[in-house]
This record gives structure tokens, C-alpha cells and sequence, in this order.
């Protein structure tokens, strides 16, 4: 269509392989969220599965760059790829959003008596409606006993997410010119920034278990908060490990500062988990 060669890659193995792990993965969780610790093995086997299959197609596509068999058009349809991606994943989220605000504005005032389905009020007429919810108007549903504060842990990791952002900006700059060894050095900041993300998630998790009563089962309060958060920072691990990549890759002596788009999809990647979060700060912590 441009005039030029377009590269049409070999069969690949990896996207039902990729499939069959996450179904495998998804499997496991499903087990172990249903029986405990008997799909722990299960899950953990579907993981390593995605991580191979990611490595090993990473390895394929980075091997076919750096052949030269990728021209102008193959990079437009990388662009173009990769902006749709990143859609789907507004749209993902955009769903998740919209569940929350969905209790908020509407299932809990009719709970309470609000509106043409305020009838739900004759169940429970002792329910008045707050948010978070600390207490379901099920007594069978044992809510949280608290909920975090957005200024402790949730405000360290929006720190520590806006400021990876910038580190990226820096290194993907510095890339385009031409200072490698200072690319370098913020992306590998951007990727520490993004474990200590990970890790103080970790933290904040099992202080919601142990300490909070936020779990699970906690209504639809402790359904929302895992799902949104959970589904972030499952955005936030692959993301480090996909940062981790382009700073090998950085290191290896790939990439020019005119041809770098793994690099740029990263960063891409990267932003929109980072904006994704500052959403989550405001309507699951803040208000």
C-alpha cells in the first residue's frame, strides 16, 4: 500500500499457547478463590506458562526487528495495534468504573427507600445508605470494620506512580537523543519505582485482610476495592516486566532515537496504567 515491502510473519505458536496458560491461570484462581489452597498449584502453573509464552514471543518479534524485516507500514500497524490495545483497556476498566459508580449513585439509595425502586427499603428498614459501606444490609455479609486512609499508603503509591511516569518521560527523551547511558539510568529508576509499587500494594493488601476486615466477601464494598485495585496492579506487574525488557534491550545496544517504537509502547503502556491509578485514588480512596 506504501510502495514497499510488508513483512507477513511465520504461523506462531504463541498466541494459543499464551491462551491455553491464562486459561490454565484463570482456572486455578477460580479453584483456589472456591476452595482454598487447592488451586494455588493449578495457578501457578498457568502463570509460569504466560511468562514463558511472553519471553519467548518477545524474543521472536525482537528477533525480527533487529533482521530489518519490519518496514514503515509494519510500524504503522504496530502504532495502530498497540493504540486499539490500549483502548480495549479503557473499555476494561471504563466497566469496573462504572459498577462503582453504579452502587453508589443508584443500588444504595434504593436500598434506602430513594426513588421508584426504593421498595428494596420494605427487606432491610433499618439500612441507611453510606459509602464505603460498613454495613451491609445482609446481616449474613460481614462488611469492613475500617477503610485506609487515602493520605497514608494509597498516597506513597500515587507518588511513586506520577513520578515514574516522569522518569520514563526522561529516558525515552534522553533515548530519542542519543544519550543511551542516561536512558538507561531513569528507566532502570522507572522500573524500581514500578516494584515498590508492587510491593507496597503487597503491604496494603494483607493489612486490609489482617487488619481491616476488607476481604472478598466484605459486600460490595470489598468486591469493588479488590477488583479495581487488583486488576491495577496486575497492569502494574506486567508493566514492570515489560520495562524490564526494553531496559535490557537498552542495555544490548538496541533502539536509535529514530527507531524505537517497543520502547515507546512501553512507555505508552506505562502512562495509562499511571492515569488509571490517579482515577482509582480519587473514587476508591479519596471520596
Amino acid at each position: 500500500m506504501s510502495g514497499g515491502s510488508y513483512y507477513v510473519p511465520e504461523s506462531s505458536k504463541w498466541p494459543i499457547l499464551g491462551s491455553l496458560a491464562l486459561g490454565v491461570m484463570m482456572l486455578g484462581t477460580g479453584v483456589m478463590l472456591v476452595y482454598g489452597s487447592a488451586g494455588m498449584p493449578v495457578m501457578l502453573i498457568g502463570l509460569v506458562g504466560i511468562l514463558a509464552v511472553m519471553g519467548l514471543w518477545f524474543r521472536d518479534v525482537i528477533h525480527e526487528s533487529r533482521g530489518g524485516l519490519y518496514d514503515d507500514q509494519m510500524d504503522r500497524s504496530f502504532r495502530w495495534g498497540m493504540a486499539w490495545f490500549i483502548f480495549s483497556e479503557v473499555m476494561f476498566f471504563a466497566a469496573f468504573f462504572g459498577a462503582l459508580f453504579y452502587v453508589r449513585t443508584f443500588a444504595l439509595p434504593w436500598l434506602d427507600g430513594e426513588g421508584a425502586k426504593g421498595v428494596a427499603s420494605l427487606l432491610w428498614p433499618d439500612f441507611t445508605a453510606s459509602w464505603p459501606l460498613l454495613n451491609p444490609p445482609d446481616s449474613s455479609i460481614a462488611g469492613p470494620t475500617d477503610t485506609f486512609s487515602p493520605w497514608h499508603l494509597p498516597l506513597v503509591n500515587t507518588l511513586i506512580l506520577v513520578s515514574s511516569s516522569i522518569t520514563l518521560t526522561v529516558a525515552h527523551e534522553a533515548l530519542k537523543e542519543g544519550f543511551r547511558e542516561t536512558a538507561r539510568n531513569w528507566l532502570a529508576g522507572t522500573v524500581l519505582l514500578g516494584l515498590c509499587f508492587i510491593t507496597i500494594q503487597g503491604v496494603e493488601y494483607y493489612e486490609a485482610y489482617a487488619h481491616y476486615g476488607i476481604t472478598l466477601e466484605a459486600g460490595i464494598y470489598g468486591a469493588t476495592f479488590f477488583m479495581l485495585t487488583g486488576f491495577h496492579g496486575l497492569h502494574v506487574i506486567i508493566g514492570t516486566i515489560i520495562l524490564a525488557v526494553m531496559l535490557v534491550r537498552v542495555l544490548q545496544g538496541h533502539f536509535t532515537g529514530e527507531d524505537h517504537f517497543g520502547f515507546e509502547a512501553a512507555a505508552w503502556y506505562w502512562h495509562f496504567v499511571d492515569v488509571v491509578w490517579i482515577g482509582l485514588f480519587l473514587f476508591v480512596y479519596v471520596f
